[in-house]
């Protein structure tokens, strides 16, 4: 009767954690109005992302809210897994409708990466009411972090995104605490200070910036814990709502991952926290 009662919890457990197949929407299939260079598509060669791509996993029973998740990857590489799609089934079980933007790389061009995230947002928002939401929010991981960030201080209209979720974000691009492959492969070897500036997010916050739940841990040699804090300060400097937590260890690039010991922490704040947002 136990092992009985084990085999359908797995089931049930199992089906729970397992996404539908998502639906698959081309960002630019008339052509995208800015060009990195890169003509063709390779296969498993996030460099090579010739057509963006958003994949959206609708949520069965909708809570109202959707999310548009920027993999990491030093924006260079994507990944897509722990940082993207395996959070789906998660997202889909609080009642989230959830979609991974496979994005280009700049690779030499530094508006391309934040062009493909202002369209997956304008096509998500064209699709609210098919996918019974009213709130959108953009996330993002490490570089994907920044990319998200990016999304939530320079927008217009269209584009604003009502809440941000960044897992151990990069923020700034002041050599002190970015991540310096991110810095290389978006702004090149010596950029101009004002696209420094332009870049380095903890300067670019309003009163208009959406609200923000930040993660990044203490012990993060990849991306200085710095950029979180200093962009939290910043939030609340201009009176936006934020929610920052620091965990002691972990290091870089944990995502959903469920060897980080503090994933039932994170996973429980982040429901916590939208659950109050969306009120």
């Amino acid at each position: 009767m136990k092992k009985n009662l084990l085999i359908m919890s797995f089931i049930i457990i199992s089906s729970v954690l397992c996404a539908q197949k998502p639906i698959e929407i081309k960002l630019w299939p008339d052509g995208a109005p800015n060009d990195n260079g890169i003509k063709e598509q390779k296969e498993n060669s996030p460099l090579y992302v010739a057509e963006p791509t958003l994949y959206i996993y609708p949520a069965e029973n909708p809570n109202g809210m959707a999310i548009v998740a920027c993999p990491g990857g030093g924006y260079f590489t994507l990944a897509s897994g722990h940082e993207g799609h395996d959070m789906a089934a998660w997202f889909n079980s609080l009642g989230i409708t959830y979609s991974v933007l496979i994005y280009r790389m700049p690779n030499g061009n530094n508006e391309v990466p934040l062009s493909d995230a202002h369209q997956a947002i304008r096509i998500m928002r064209e699709k609210a009411h098919e996918l019974k939401f009213s709130r959108l929010g953009i996330m993002g991981s490490s570089a994907g972090g920044h990319l998200a960030s990016t999304a939530a201080t320079h927008f217009d209209e269209s584009t604003r995104p009502d809440f941000q979720i960044l897992f151990y974000p990069v923020i700034t691009m002041d050599k002190r605490y970015t991540h310096e492959g991110s810095r290389f492969f978006l702004l090149g070897n010596n950029p101009d200070e004002k696209l420094v500036d332009f870049y380095s997010n903890e300067k670019q916050v309003t009163a208009q910036t959406p609200p923000a739940f930040i993660m990044h841990s203490s012990d993060d040699a990849t991306v200085p814990v710095e950029n979180s804090i200093n962009y939290y300060m910043s939030l609340v400097k201009n009176g936006v709502p934020a929610s920052l937590h620091t965990y002691p260890i972990g290091g870089h690039g944990w995502g959903f991952r469920d060897d980080f010991i503090y994933k039932r922490q994170w996973t429980g704040e982040l429901e916590k926290w939208l659950r109050e947002i969306n009120k």
